[in-house]
């Protein structure tokens, strides 16, 4: 329930709060004074547009803030506990926070005292409040929202028959897809095929293995280099041991010298003898290198084959790295990933018959789940139909009827309802449409072309009533839907919300004394030297309220006699239902 709703620097509004209790609740106004404002207020609570255009002039923000009193282990207050707020005992705080002069329209929003998003506002206001007015009659007069009417009557059956038919729609719609991609592409993926099988059998034929092309470039190297590679470790080993004709001292031959000169002195003292072991271990070293050399270059001989062979084989990695990576190791990685490419495309006719049954499954999953979805809002309809009628009976229309229509249409491409092929979609089989029979001799028309504008304006009340009767919020709120109602209508209207607010709390904005003599409390907003206020009337001050709606004139002793008659009115009805 809405305990209360504070607005500071909104429109026409400088500071206004409103004190709400459960039951039905009136707020009347001269037309201007700004009750608008109110909804407009309440409508950024739950989550609506920010316009920086509604902030007071002279104000840099405009300030809104509402007290809810929820359920502590209800849906309401879990979502915001999830988001972050804090509970106060069984209240719940939201806030509004709009800046002037951003025409982006941001804003900021807290929920129970933290920041949070906006769209976490708009979550809560369908466990909060249900908003019914001028806007949503004309809603009501697009077929799909007339199908989600139905579907809201129709009770959690229908909602949770629904849910399970979205799921295998979107389950079908997807498995569609695939076996469409799979079967229309079907040439295109045997090209593809062909080609990985040309690329793969290229590879396979070179069989490249990782690090081969640099092995291949360093041997390629070494055996266009045989001559001057031969010559140098020649020369090295020549300078380390002597050519075998050399007349010269060689390295070797020197340390040889060197150590026979240490022997002399061997044992006389330690660090001489160290040096000695030092220039052995050099003579040994470098009687090691020397051999390797000659080995080296006695080994190392012309191969002109060897290195035709080796950029032979150059050459056709270079063939692959050009068609299929930068490198073999690329070359290596794009096989593996063509092989396992190939492999599911020329899965493609196991995939087609794994697609095919699994879309027939599906189609008649659909088909089961459509059927039963149709029948629940077949029933749901004539419950609805009976329902409203005897709203429009109260309301001063008994010969008025609301014709809900659900039908199916054809389409030999669609699935088997009932021995006829129909279409689906993501919502069912069904085609919803609300019509109205003003009369027993006429046809049911289309509510937009069946109805006066004060027969619509009943009629949507009608529905909006028995909507709400079974709408889980808890708080209701009506703009002016008794627009173009007046009379013995006009009171009716007044029974029909006071008799909702029996089990909800019930808010409405209404021009007609009728009505608001049923409230159990009346708001006034007034207008004054700029600024807005709003004010609860009773006693005298409610008299003279209702005297002004009545007839434009608050001392009037006509209207408030007028007035006292409808209190007595809405009073001996309001005790003969709690009866």
């Amino acid at each position: 329930m809405l305990e209360e709703l504070r607005l500071r620097g909104l429109g026409v509004i400088e500071d206004a709060t409103l004190e709400l209790g459960p039951g039905f609740t009136a707020i009347t106004g001269e037309t201007g004074a700004g009750k608008t404002m109110l909804l407009t207020g309440l409508g950024l609570l739950l989550g609506g547009r920010a316009d920086a255009a509604a902030v007071r002039r002279g104000h840099e923000r405009a300030d809104v803030d509402g007290r809810f009193r929820v359920d502590p282990s209800g849906r309401a207050a879990r979502r915001a506990v999830e988001a972050g707020a804090d509970l106060d005992g069984e209240a719940l705080v939201v806030s509004r926070v709009v800046a002037a002069g951003d025409a982006s329209g941001r804003s900021r929003s807290f929920l129970g005292g933290r920041p949070a998003p906006v769209s976490v506002l708009a979550d809560l206001a369908e466990d909060l409040v249900a908003v019914h007015g001028q806007a949503d009659q004309r809603g009501l007069l697009r077929p799909a929202v007339q199908r989600r009417v139905l579907d809201r009557y129709a009770g959690p059956d229908a909602a949770e028959a629904l849910t399970a038919y979205h799921a295998v729609f979107a389950e079908l719609a997807a498995v569609r897809a695939e076996l469409a991609e799979v079967t229309t592409r079907r040439r295109e993926r045997m090209q593809e095929a062909d080609l990985l099988r040309l690329g793969l059998a290229e590879v396979g034929a070179v069989a490249p293995f990782a690090g081969e092309e640099r092995e291949l470039r360093q041997l390629v190297e070494r055996l266009s280099h045989v001559d001057l590679l031969t010559r140098a470790a020649s020369g090295a080993h020549d300078v380390l041991a002597g050519a075998d004709d050399a007349t010269a001292l060689d390295a070797l031959g020197l340390l040889g010298g060197a150590r026979r000169a240490l022997e002399e002195a061997h044992g006389r003292d330690p660090a001489l003898d160290e040096l000695a072991v030092r220039l052995s271990e050099a003579t040994y070293l470098l009687a090691d290198v020397a051999a390797d050399l000659a080995s080296y270059a006695a080994a190392t001989e012309a191969d002109p084959s060897g290195l035709e062979r080796a950029q032979q084989r150059l050459a056709d990695l270079g063939g692959l790295t050009r068609k299929y990576a930068p490198d073999i190791d690329g070359v290596i990685a794009w096989a593996a990933a063509a092989t396992a490419r190939l492999a599911e495309l020329d899965g493609d006719d196991e995939r087609v018959e794994q697609l095919s049954a699994r879309h027939a499954g599906l189609l008649a999953d659909v088909t089961a789940k459509g059927a039963s979805l149709s029948a629940l809002r077949t029933a749901a309809a004539q419950r609805l139909e009976r329902a409203v009628a005897g709203e429009l009976a109260a309301l001063a229309m008994p010969q008025a009827r609301l014709v809900v229509a659900v039908e199916q249409r054809p389409d030999e491409r669609g699935i088997d309802i009932g021995g006829r092929r129909v279409a689906f979609g993501s919502h069912g089989v069904d085609e919803v449409e609300l019509l109205l029979v003003a009369h027993p001799d006429a046809p049911p028309r289309p509510l937009h072309r069946g109805a006066s504008g004060g027969e619509l304006s009943r009629l949507m009340l009608a529905i909006e009533v028995v909507l709400a009767g079974d709408d889980p919020v808890p708080t209701f709120v009506f703009d002016e839907v008794d627009a173009g109602v007046g009379g013995a209508a006009a009171v009716e209207v007044g029974r029909r919300l006071a008799m909702l607010a029996r089990s909800a709390q019930v808010l409405v904005v209404t021009h007609l004394p009728q009505v608001a003599a049923f409230a159990d409390a009346h708001l006034v907003v007034a207008r004054a030297e700029n600024t807005t206020t709003v004010v609860r009337v009773d006693g005298e001050a409610r008299l003279a309220e209702l005297s002004r709606m009545l007839g434009g004139m608050a001392d009037s002793d006509l209207g408030r006699g007028h007035a006292q008659e409808l209190l007595a009115v809405a009073a001996d009805s309001k005790a003969a239902a709690a009866r």
